[in-house]
């Protein structure tokens, strides 16, 4: 196991809920010897411990062993502040709308952090009766390729998973719609926001002339 409980983790945690040694090995049945051991690098608590020191805690066992405790600030969720995590070994992609402690084949993982799209990452967002078509430029082989695209509201996630060798689009119905993402698995998470007034256009985004002006220079340079 590549992480553990740590005595550091627990003696962070029992002075914050400012419990004594002794305290906190009652909670959990063992004495309060076993405690200073543990706090001082001498050994570490048996796994049938875990579950009793997290409710001693108030805390999940996940929060526990990654050292990071989780405030309750879910409540009320928006969308638009979406969190995502992908397993860099099966890629995996876990979608969570506030903070989360989430481990995928033993790897704890952190939220990406979306970037602006640049030129290595063209998207094209073209409105098509009540849905938007997002497409983007990319070579999508099996090295390097986008694994979703999402398209965010916020009171909803529309997600859409894409595959190396297949085309990087997708339609996502308008419904409100803010913020679109997508994910390159070389280079990370990137979102861009709808543009403002694009409901009310009778051409899609794509015909005005300086979305065809990128498109032209997409396709030349990524033919």
């Amino acid at each position: 196991m590549d992480q553990y409980v740590t005595g550091t983790v627990i003696k962070q945690l029992r002075e914050k809920h400012r419990m004594t040694q002794l305290q906190l090995a009652e909670k959990i049945g063992v004495s309060d010897k076993t405690v200073s051991k543990w706090e001082n690098g001498k050994g570490y608590p048996d796994i049938t411990l875990l579950e009793p020191i997290a409710e001693a805690f108030r805390i999940s066992v996940a929060e526990l062993i990654s050292g990071n405790t989780i405030h309750n600030t879910n409540v009320s969720a928006n969308m638009l502040r979406s969190k995502f995590y992908v397993c860099p070994v099966c890629g995996n992609v876990i979608h969570s709308t506030g903070e989360a402690v989430i481990q995928c084949h033993g790897v704890l993982l952190k939220p990406l952090e979306a970037e602006m799209t640049d030129e290595d990452h063209m998207i094209f967002i073209e409105r098509v009766e009540n849905e938007y078509y997002v497409r983007i430029v990319h070579e999508m082989s099996k090295q390097h390729y986008i694994s979703f695209i999402a398209a965010l509201s916020p009171d909803e996630i529309q997600m859409v998973r894409l595959y190396p060798e297949g085309p990087a689009q997708a339609y996502f119905k308008m419904r409100g719609v803010k913020k679109i993402c997508f994910c390159c698995n070389h280079d990370g998470l990137f979102s861009i926001e709808v543009i403002k007034g694009i409901d009310d256009k009778d051409r899609s985004y794509d015909d005005t002339q300086e979305r065809a002006e990128l498109e032209r220079a997409a396709e030349k340079l990524f033919g």
